[in-house]
């Protein structure tokens, strides 16, 4: 049985879009699930929309989140760029004249031909067809040239381009892994640009070279290019060649049944890397964007999935990228891993956020600071914006905020620093979230005072936020001396 072979090949025009990770994904699954290889190829044929920087931050993704290649382009073991595998180049700029060989071929077979038309003309025609409510396309006027037409017009240097000959008539079928059976009616599919002016093919002689040189088995890739696979198998055909399987999975669109785009929210795996989303988080979120597992199971590690994953379960319905949805994956994975490891993945948005790395250096005062800000946390990110309070000398709050519903500020001083003659007695051995706790609590009970006349003014005190964690989970991250320090301080605002 052939080897299962699957690929992404996006192009390095902009930053790695969610879609491309999704679709990467699916050919990861699919290939593992089969024992076979996953390919990285770049596809920088479009010169004029190259993004400088782009095609390492496709690469970064990738790896970043756990699905790198087994074959193409890679990073090696200092993280630059480098391209394994015995059927490359990989990067189609670099594979010109393997292009041109093939493009030379379908024009000697007839299947192909000289296009002289200036764009003004293509315009032109264009515009009238739209005016006569006609289907848009080319109309086949330089197929008739003669040989001598072609052969002087080259000779003079007029730019020209290569198109596809397609057939007049007849239907394009295939079996959609996704679509089942799908089917188009050649007359209405104009003769496909295959070689530009400049040299460079379009997509659609370099996706069909390429997979087929590369030994391509499944093509997954977004429904926009369903239009264009009756092309592929036509060329597929004239060339002799094997067809891959195809499988065109469905948008992704935003609640508003949108189409994801920059305009309406994130939309690059570097956004939300950035904002600090875990990979686990984001892969377990993107295999869920058209396929489920048929199961009440939504947690899932890569293993899970690469064994979960069938296509019988990918639907063609719009994906709707849920961004609340999100959040509780990448929370809910937060919660799984060891307060030790979420440390080590945080630790470069607090430097980031300025705190001094030496400071996270106390291991014991730094996880302590994670476990607490990521109860509340969505993001990496979260778990610094919710604990900056506990890097500050003194916490800066209005007065007023200390006050408990109807209490007065004279009685939250009254309860403040009479809890803090009594926290400094609680040994510094007792000195835990469940020891403090424990301690103040039996304290509140023997005064007969209410629970939040207390803890309300020392959270405060403590945090100088009218939202944050509780008093007693605060004061075990910053120990005894600066949890006195913090609430006298707090004495002293009132009445000062």
């Amino acid at each position: 049985m052939k080897k299962i072979r699957t690929r992404i090949p996006p192009s390095p025009t902009g930053m790695f879009h969610v879609g491309s990770l999704r679709t990467a994904l699916f050919d990861y699954l699919y290939a593992k699930k089969e024992g076979g290889d996953f390919l990285l190829r770049i596809e920088d044929t479009d010169r004029e929309r190259l993004v400088e920087g782009a095609t390492e931050n496709i690469v970064e993704s990738l790896y970043w989140a756990h699905i790198p290649p087994d074959e193409g382009v890679m990073l090696d073991a200092n993280k630059n760029i480098t391209q394994v595998g015995e059927k490359g180049p990989y990067i189609q700029s670099e594979r010109l004249e393997i292009y041109k060989k093939y493009s030379d071929q379908l024009l000697e077979q007839g299947h192909a031909y000289y296009c002289f038309c200036t764009k003004e003309r293509l315009d032109e025609l264009r515009k009238m067809q739209e005016l006569n409510k006609q289907p848009t396309g080319y109309d086949g006027q330089c197929k008739s040239l003669s040989v001598k037409d072609i052969q002087e017009k080259r000779a003079t240097g007029i730019p020209h381009v290569v198109r596809l000959c397609m057939p007049d008539d007849g239907v394009t079928t295939w079996n959609d892994m996704v679509r089942g059976k799908v089917s188009f009616e050649n007359a209405l599919i104009d003769d496909q640009v295959l070689m530009k002016t400049d040299g460079f093919p379009t997509y659609h002689l370099a996706v069909v070279v390429d997979d087929h040189l590369m030994e391509i088995t499944h093509v997954f890739r977004g429904e926009e290019w369903l239009s264009s696979t009756p092309k592929h198998i036509v060329l597929y055909d004239m060339f002799g060649w094997e067809k891959p399987e195809y499988a065109h999975l469905s948008l992704l669109v935003n609640e508003k049944k949108q189409k994801l785009s920059k305009r309406h929210g994130d939309v690059s795996v570097f956004d939300f890397t950035k904002k600090g989303y875990l990979p686990e988080a984001m892969v377990n979120f993107v295999a869920f964007l058209g396929w489920n597992p048929g199961t009440e199971q939504e947690i899932f590690t890569l293993d899970e999935l690469v064994a979960a994953f069938d296509f019988k379960n990918v639907h063609k319905s719009p994906a709707i990228f849920n961004y609340e949805k999100l959040d509780w994956y990448n929370k809910e994975w937060m919660k799984k891993l060891p307060v030790e490891e979420l440390a080590v993945r945080v630790k470069s948005f607090f430097i980031s956020d300025g705190v001094e790395a030496y400071i996270l250096e106390d291991q014991s005062f730094f996880e302590g600071v994670v476990r607490l800000g990521r109860e509340r946390a969505n993001t990496l990110q979260d778990i610094v914006n919710n604990t900056q309070f506990l890097f500050v000398d003194s916490p800066s709050y209005e007065t007023e905020l200390l006050k408990w519903k109807k209490s007065d500020l004279s009685d939250a001083k009254q309860k403040l620093t009479q809890l803090s003659e009594f926290l400094s007695t609680v040994e510094n051995s007792v000195w835990t979230e469940e020891g403090v706790e424990g301690s103040v609590m039996a304290w509140i009970k023997d005064h007969d005072y209410g629970v939040g006349d207390v803890l309300w003014p020392t959270r405060v005190a403590l945090s100088g936020q009218q939202f944050s964690p509780g008093p007693f989970e605060i004061m075990s991250v910053l120990g005894k001396e600066k949890s006195l320090k913090r609430i006298g301080e707090g004495v002293n605002k009132i009445f000062s």
